[in-house]
């Protein structure tokens, strides 16, 4: 309701509807270009291999849904999303783009022009990717017999999505309301909907009347409980007191004052999930180049056993169970690494020291820094055990309270995340715009 009230107050204001209306706008056109599909390619041979690898449809999520519909946007935001996961990485090695990223508005503009370009690339060796991957599956989805020009069209083509992605993202972060990459997801998300809904209620109706509907039912609780959970997490702060010293500035003293240092329980968001679903995919994705090779031969072997048993749910229950605790661990590893990258207690315990500022009961420079390890390390291990049990946990116990395949579901742990996460950040924004005007009013 809080959305809804903050977006109806703001389309009362020109400024804000305006903001409001070329995002909806960016967004609608995102959406046309999703569904024009690549010539050439078997919309039934593609959804029957999205139908046998439930992990191209995570990898369907971030890409706003054109990648199970083989779109211009196929690759979506993906590479836009590595490459600046790659760049954020490559400050903790490189001293030098670590203090490029940390020289203000003229750091952050040349940070970000660097990512672009790494896009690129990126974007060029996944669309390569997913054209040998898609003419060597069962039933193939490109024709075999594709030559060297086809090939080069359709990469071409996908990068140039992924940088009109990229384009309508940054549009929408500089001149509209909220953050871009996030609300095309978000937009993906919520168009699919529907149609997913739809089609689960069809594929698990039996003919029995109101009883198909308990299911269904069973599933909405769950779902209203996990949305419940996720705001709580997402929203939740360890605040610690800190206290800034009296000090003279510009001859005049300055009195000090009390406040609070706040630390995230989900610090990382949604990117370990990334990391986690980039490694988890790659032998699938590995296996798919040889599915087309000679039958009886040890890697046509190896690639079969991959593609039938390395998946979230598979007919194997020893497998599944294998493969599901180690998605849980690489999460929750990544979460611990992500959180230290984004926050450096070295580098908080300096600018507390340099504005004269510390925490009461702890000494400043050293010991401040510690203290403030110690105290990360005990949220992000809530933090990491959310993400895991959002993620893998949440969809196999939806599926056994209601009793509807994980591959038919619409009750995904990532997909709960990006939607709550970002319909949390808008609401956010949108009351920051509206209480801003209403100050410059009362000045005016």
């Amino acid at each position: 309701m809080n959305l809804l009230a903050a977006i109806f107050n703001a389309l009362r204001l020109p400024e804000l509807r305006n903001k409001l209306l070329f995002t909806a706008g960016l967004l609608v056109v995102y959406r046309l270009f999703s569904n024009v599909t690549i010539p050439g390619a078997s919309p039934s041979a593609l959804q029957s291999l999205f139908n046998s690898q439930p992990l191209l449809g995570l990898l369907d999520l971030f890409s706003g849904g054109g990648l199970s519909t083989f779109s211009v946007v196929a690759l979506g935001l993906n590479p836009f999303i590595n490459a600046s996961i790659i760049m954020q990485l490559m400050t903790v090695v490189s001293v030098r783009l670590d203090e490029i990223s940390k020289e203000g508005e003229l750091g952050r503009r040349r940070f970000t022009r660097w990512v672009r370009y790494l896009t690129v690339p990126l974007a060029f060796g996944q669309s390569y990717g997913f054209t040998v991957l898609f003419q060597n599956a069962t039933p193939p989805i490109l024709p075999t017999n594709m030559d060297w020009f086809q090939r080069l069209t359709i990469m071409l083509t996908l990068t140039a999505g992924t940088v009109l992605a990229m384009w309508i993202g940054e549009l929408i972060t500089e001149y509209g309301i909220g953050n871009g990459v996030s609300l095309v997801i978000f937009a993906g998300i919520v168009a699919r909907a529907p149609r997913t809904l739809g089609s689960s209620v069809v594929g698990h109706s039996t003919g029995g009347g109101l009883a198909d509907l308990v299911p269904f039912v069973l599933l909405g609780v769950i779902a209203v409980i996990a949305i419940a959970f996720v705001i709580e997490v997402q929203q939740a702060q360890r605040k610690i007191p800190i206290q800034s010293a009296q000090r003279l500035t510009g001859g005049r003293t300055v009195q000090g004052r009390q406040s609070f240092l706040p630390l995230r329980v989900n610090t990382a968001g949604v990117i370990p999930i990334i990391f986690a679903l980039s490694i988890m995919t790659f032998p699938t994705i590995l296996a798919g180049y040889f599915a087309g090779a000679p039958t009886g031969t040890w890697y046509r072997n190896l690639a079969d056993w991959v593609r039938g048993n390395f998946v979230p749910y598979g007919p194997n229950l020893s497998s599944t169970i294998a493969y599901n605790a180690a998605y849980f661990l690489f999460i929750f590893g990544f979460t611990y690494f992500y959180t230290f990258v984004q926050f450096k207690p070295d580098d908080v315990a300096d600018n507390l020291r340099r504005y004269s500022t510390f925490i009461p009961g702890i000494r400043p420079g050293r010991p401040t820094a510690e203290y403030l390890t110690h105290v990360m390390n005990r949220i992000t291990l809530a933090g990491a055990i959310f993400l895991g049990l959002i993620t893998v946990v949440l969809p196999i116990v939806a599926a056994r309270v209601s009793n509807i395949p994980p591959t038919q579901m619409y009750l995904g742990g990532t997909a709960l995340l990006i939607v709550v996460g970002v319909a949390l950040d808008t609401m956010k924004q949108l009351e920051t715009q509206l209480v801003m005007r209403q100050y410059r009013g009362f000045i005016r």
